[in-house]
């Protein structure tokens, strides 16, 4: 190994300017060196030409604190905005309009017991968290000595960057993507309004299953807007007009993942690939940051949360791992009756029960200091009270249990040498609910779930339920209880959020899952290839083939209407293969009829009218069945009221896209409509590019229909040759950087677009090869 020569000058603030000693492919390199406070010994960060920090350190306590000090160097905005939007403290830098947002964030803070939550994810979980925030510091306290360096968020916004403590890490939890409390409330709205028959065209369960209204529940006494304190804690906040605001609340976006993993009997290379792509909000920059961390006895590489210490997909240079979200139920809305001589109390059981009160000073700038007073029922945070109807409502989720810090309890698997070892990690972990695809060095691959499920004795956590104590959670269930699968026969795993339980699967532990479409055209591909190469799974990833699609315009093929536009939709359709294409003119027609016509027609004919405009998606699987089966939904003469509504729809959306892409339909395209941004909190964003792919294709691009603008969809993707790990590729897209002045805050994004990928390089000679820059971190003498 080459070491740097430094000779140079030192600057201000303990950094000094080095000459590298020349590389195979990089002579002359300069070189940073910087004192680091806390540091034990020497550690050498080597930024690659894509971005991606090497980070090289001779213990585990430095590794960690120079992750910190890393995350900061190219994140510091949005991790301090992270946590100061997640510990409720917006007020203190941009005054009163955020007040009610930071008292409701508070609510949703973990606020048990800290020795239990630190044990809870085992040893060392908690000195990893205090080195990683001391090396944030480190840095927060070098820019204080160097405000030239300061990221030009900070100055724009008026405030300087905040310390950490350790406990900041673990205590935020409104980023735990659980959120089934939406779907309860959406059901009882239903049900208020047309009877439990009525839901069922909300939502596919699996396994099948009747809603049945709890005892003692009203579900008209659910009022919509119930969740407004739950939505503040949980959303993030942007710039707009010279201010902050709470991003608006998006329920429609999916947060899916797809994932597979293939045994080297499949393979080209006689190796395991691992693939994985998570699907999250597209921001400036990503949610996800990638990062090689290296010191004896841990040598990981891949993404995590940028806010955090650790991987929590990638490899170990033993044992790969790819997550997907899995739909296990992990919240539920709580309804009380209050005392009506005292509302401070609510019943429980034979009596009255206090709620709980906590009172919490909420600095603001620009005013005084407001006290903000929470209150908690035994259940959880009480998120509203209404006093017409004596009633308040409070939320119980899993994630504000210990243990359940989203993605902390990766420190927990991404060191496994084994399956065994990972999937031991994997029955502790606490949330979000995962998918965990697994692939090793010995040619074994892998799929183990993992989440803290609530055991309900009686109930199924669809609907709310009152808060007397006939509905309480009787602890948890084993996670070793749940299913796994160990080299299965067929030579894959894979998982896209689809129902993946076995059919006598013993625990409840969900009835809301993804629709299949995604984890059928992964099965469809990998069944096919014999011998798949980490292209084909490059490939893969960006496939979009559309299955509802191709279900969906079967059944136009004995269609006939006497609307002309109608005619001219579809002769365009019945040929559309069901690619969804950005160059595709029938994408451009099905994706607007299916989002912005047929599905909004079909909530129209099945839900009751009163609610049928507020409710904000359409489950595609029941769409599809009624059109293939309209008697059974629409009664007798339901082939007639399908026709119908085919021939109506499909007549507006031609009109629609004519409006928007001109007359002639062979110059439509669906990238002219759908679009993909990289939004930031302050503007500096990132696009617009031409997008295809839809919420069904493996290619996820969930969109808002009202803009054609995505909403989510994987700007992370990785691709693994286990073993042969130089081999392996990524993308995180818009770029690694969070500093619109770096040259790696937007050098992936034209990438990204295209399908193309960076090499995630692991071996040390690689690395050097391909070195960019290189920092070392030195104790501060």
């Amino acid at each position: 190994m080459r070491r740097s020569l430094c000779a140079g000058t030192a600057l201000a603030a303990g950094l000094v300017l080095c000459l590298a000693a020349p590389s195979v492919a990089a002579q002359s390199r300069r070189t940073t060196a910087q004192f680091v406070p806390g540091l034990r010994q020497p550690v050498e960060l080597v930024v690659d030409r894509w971005g991606v920090p090497h980070i090289y350190a001779r213990n585990t306590d430095d590794l960690f604190l120079a992750q910190g000090f890393n995350a900061a160097r190219d994140r510091l905005f949005q991790i301090d905005l992270w946590r100061r939007r997640g510990l409720g403290e917006l007020s203190a830098v941009f005054g009163p309009a955020y007040v009610e947002q930071d008292k409701a964030t508070r609510m949703f803070l973990y606020r048990g017991d800290m020795d239990r939550e630190w044990a809870s994810y085992g040893p060392g979980a908690k000195q990893a968290a205090t080195r990683f925030t001391e090396g944030i510091n480190a840095y927060v306290r070098w820019l204080a000595r160097n405000p030239e360096r300061t990221p030009p968020e900070f100055r724009r916004l008026g405030y300087e960057p905040a310390l950490w403590r350790p406990e900041d890490v673990v205590r935020i939890r409104s980023h735990g993507i659980s959120k089934n409390v939406y779907s309860e409330v959406l059901r009882s709205l239903v049900v208020c309004a047309g009877g439990v028959k009525a839901s069922e065209a909300l939502w596919r369960l699996e396994p099948e299953r009747p809603t049945v209204v709890p005892e003692g529940l009203d579900p008209c006494a659910v009022p919509m807007d119930v969740l407004h304190i739950y939505e503040l804690a949980t959303r993030g906040v942007v710039f707009e007009n010279g201010a902050l605001r709470p991003a608006p609340a998006d329920i429609t976006g999916s947060e899916g993942s797809n994932s597979w993993a293939i045994s080297p009997g499949r393979t080209a290379t006689g190796r395991a690939i691992l693939a994985g792509d998570p699907h999250r909000a597209l921001t400036a920059p990503s949610l996800r940051y990638v990062a090689h961390l290296s010191a004896p006895g841990l040598d990981v590489i891949g993404a995590g949360e940028p806010a955090l210490p650790g991987i929590s997909m990638g490899h170990n240079g033993t044992v790969a791992f790819g997550l997907t979200i899995f739909g296990a139920d992990q919240e539920d809305l709580y309804v009380y009756e209050l005392d009506p001589s005292d509302p401070g109390r609510y019943r429980y059981r034979d009596g009255w029960e206090r709620f709980r009160t906590t009172t919490e000073r909420v600095p603001v700038a620009g005013g005084a200091p407001v006290d903000a007073e929470l209150l908690f029922s035994r259940h959880g945070p009480v998120i509203k009270i209404d006093r017409q109807r004596n009633l308040a409502y409070a939320v119980r989720t899993t994630w504000l249990e210990p243990g359940t810090s989203p993605y902390f309890g990766s420190m927990t698997y991404m060191g496994a040498r084994d399956f065994a070892e990972f999937s031991a990690a994997m029955s502790t972990w606490g949330g979000p609910p995962e998918n965990q695809v697994y692939a090793d060095t010995s040619g074994n691959i892998g799929w183990v779930p993992g989440a803290l499920t609530p055991r309900r004795g009686g109930w199924d956590g669809l609907l709310p339920v009152p808060g007397d104590g006939r509905y309480e959670w009787d602890g948890f269930h084993d996670g070793a209880r749940l299913p796994r699968s160990y080299n299965p026969r067929q030579g894959f795993v894979a998982s896209a959020n689809e129902f993946n339980l076995p059919a006598d699967h013993p625990v409840q532990v969900g009835f809301e899952w993804d629709p299949p479409y995604r984890k059928q055209r992964i099965d469809e591909v990998l069944a096919s290839s014999p011998r798949s190469s980490v292209e084909d799974s490059i490939r893969l990833q960006a496939d979009q083939v559309s299955k509802p699609a191709q279900h969906i315009v079967r059944v136009l093929g004995g269609l006939a209407s006497a609307d002309p536009d109608t005619k001219r939709a579809l002769n365009l359709l019945r040929s559309y293969d069901g690619v969804a294409d950005a160059d595709s003119p029938e994408a451009a027609l099905f994706e607007t009829w299916f989002s912005r016509h047929l599905a909004p027609a079909f909530r129209r004919a099945t839900l009751p009218p009163e609610v049928a405009d507020s409710i904000p998606f359409t489950d595609v699987r029941l769409l599809a069945d009624a059109l293939e089966s309209p008697e059974r939904w629409f009664g007798p003469g339901g082939k007639a009221v399908r026709d119908d509504l085919l021939d109506t729809t499909l007549g507006s959306a031609y009109r629609e896209v004519a409006g928007r892409l001109g007359a002639d339909s062979r110059l439509w395209r669906w990238g002219a409509l759908q679009h993909t941004e990289f939004t930031s909190p302050v503007g500096a964003n990132v696009g617009p590019f031409p997008r295809g792919g839809s919420a069904y294709t493996v290619d996820a691009s969930s969109y808002n229909p009202a803009t054609f603008q995505q909403s989510s969809g994987a700007s992370f993707k990785m691709v693994l040759d286990v073993g042969r790990w130089d081999n392996s590729r990524a993308v995180n897209a818009p770029g690694q950087s969070g500093d619109p002045r770096s040259p790696h805050y937007r050098d992936l994004a034209e990438r990204w677009r295209s399908g193309d990928y960076f090499p995630l390089l692991y071996s040390r000679d690689q690395v050097e090869r391909h070195a960019a820059s290189r920092i070392t971190l030195l104790p501060q003498q």
